[in-house]
């Protein structure tokens, strides 16, 4: 037993981290200065966007994820918010689109071309409004299309539907102090949340209410994290009461005593966690650490196992964490990183060291797809769904993503309140019904409303050219 003890039998024990070369990095680009603990960087099988310091706004570039090598000054940035860039967001369900919260307190949800810009992009395909505060959370629902969620310093999360740029779920008295961040579950049914009142909630958010809370899940004062694991189980870093980081296991239903609690040391960078469902390893990336820390979590003692840690040289401003299926599975790679310095991002990659160059399924099960489970409106009717998966036996060939198509109602047609629930029952389905005769009709009315004010506009442009010929005779 001692033994079985002091050696536990895992494939990940041999995980192997590695920068790639120089040529393989992102270079010249000037990583935002702000002092917010997001990561910086969001990543997906075709881009890679990073937060940047930007003049006079906010700005985060996005680069095709084969463009390596120097970053010219005058690359295109997505440069719409007034404020700087707090947090970005790709969207699970469409590489093409990425949201962004700003100081701005807006919301914007940006469609990219497909190989990437060519001029900055200034128009967002929807701006979302309604926090008071700056927005610093953005984070996208896992298996319903078009659902995205937002939290600002106004300490109110909101849930839009992006679909129609509406805001369908307000929570905005559940907490009471700053919101550190935010995290959805496996299958998008509860969000869970840690706050600077050393509160971990986690919420039902359609039917707003609180399903679970733990006062002073870490004792320190410094921030906090929480995220939701496959299982249901909650995963959080803080900080004791002595300033030394802290990781911890949870179960909602009973939050009274961790399952396992465990110290690491004492540096003072929040450690921000990123969670692969399929092997279930957590790594931990500190804010200005060097080192990346990865663990194992498994249902026998004491259930958070430390495998590894894979150190450098420079420390971390942020940290971009790329889906499993942007992953090469024939090297054996499990996890690829984005780490951000002061003026490069560096990929760095976690291999298992397999001697077959057979695909190895045990490292690769079905994981997460593109595709969504659920449109907004069945989400928000009370349906839920897990993730549709896909083998990546064969690579992932990225698809077409369709186009984001935001069908705005039109406000004077508005019902009465009380008919919410059969609003979004209504609500625009599929942008793809566009083409009916209804809207041909529509479109005419609208095009000779048009013509009728141009005419009207030309017409008084004459009159007012008229009375000031008048009023010059008069004046001599």
């Amino acid at each position: 037993d001692t033994m079985r003890r002091v050696v536990r039998q895992s494939k990940f024990r041999h995980v192997f981290g590695q920068a790639v070369k120089n040529d393989q990095c992102y270079d010249d680009i000037r990583v935002s200065r702000v002092t917010w603990d997001s990561s910086f960087c969001a990543v997906n099988p075709r881009f890679v966007a990073i937060i940047v310091d930007a003049s006079g706004g906010g700005a985060f570039l996005v680069l095709p994820l084969h463009k390596t090598g120097r970053i010219d000054k005058s690359y295109p940035t997505v440069c719409g918010h007034t404020g700087p860039v707090l947090d970005i967001d790709w969207c699970p369900h469409n590489d093409q689109v990425i949201a962004s919260g700003s100081e701005d307190c807006t919301v914007m949800v940006w469609q990219i071309p497909e190989n990437g810009l060519t001029l900055s992009l200034t128009e967002p395909v929807v701006v979302l409004e309604g926090h008071s505060k700056r927005v610093g959370i953005v984070a996208w629902h896992p298996t319903a299309r078009n659902v995205l969620l937002s939290a600002g310093c106004d300490n109110a999360i909101i849930i839009w539907n992006v679909g129609t740029g509406e805001a369908l779920i307000n929570l905005d008295d559940m907490h009471v102090d700053m919101i550190y961040n935010v995290s959805w579950n496996r299958n998008g049914s509860l969000i869970c949340t840690a706050s600077k009142d050393k509160k971990v909630r986690v919420i039902d958010p359609r039917k707003q209410e609180i399903v679970a809370e733990k006062e002073k899940t870490h004792e320190g004062a410094r921030p906090m994290r929480a995220i939701f694991l496959a299982d249901g189980n909650i995963f959080t870093t803080g900080f004791s009461r002595m300033s030394e980081r802290q990781l911890a296991l949870w179960n909602p239903k009973n939050m009274e005593e961790p399952i396992a609690l465990h110290e690491m040391d004492t540096s003072n960078g929040v450690l921000l966690p990123f969670y692969d469902p399929d092997t279930n390893i957590i790594y931990l990336c500190g804010k200005g650490d060097s080192s990346i820390r990865y663990f194992e979590i498994t249902d026998e003692s004491p259930y958070v196992h430390y495998l590894n840690t894979f150190s450098s040289k420079e420390p971390q401003r942020g940290m971009g964490f790329m889906p499993k299926r942007g992953l090469d599975v024939n090297k054996c790679e499990i996890a690829r990183f984005f780490k951000l310095h002061e003026r490069k991002c560096e990929p760095i990659i976690m291999t298992v060291p397999r001697k077959s160059d057979l695909f190895q399924d045990d490292l690769y099960p079905d994981t997460a797809g593109p595709e969504a489970a659920l449109e907004a409106e069945e989400w928000f009717e009370g349906k839920n769904a897990d993730p549709l998966l896909i083998s990546l036996k064969h690579g992932y060939i990225p698809g077409k993503n369709r186009d984001l198509k935001v069908v705005k109602k039109n406000i004077l047609d508005n019902k009465p309140a009380g008919n919410k629930k059969s609003d979004l029952i209504n609500a625009p389905k599929k942008a793809a019904d566009a083409s009916n005769p209804q809207n041909d009709a529509k479109l005419d009315e609208i095009l000779k409303e048009l013509k009728s004010i141009k005419d009207t506009i030309s017409s008084q442009d004459e009159r007012i050219s008229k009375l000031e010929q008048q009023m010059a005779k008069i004046a001599d």
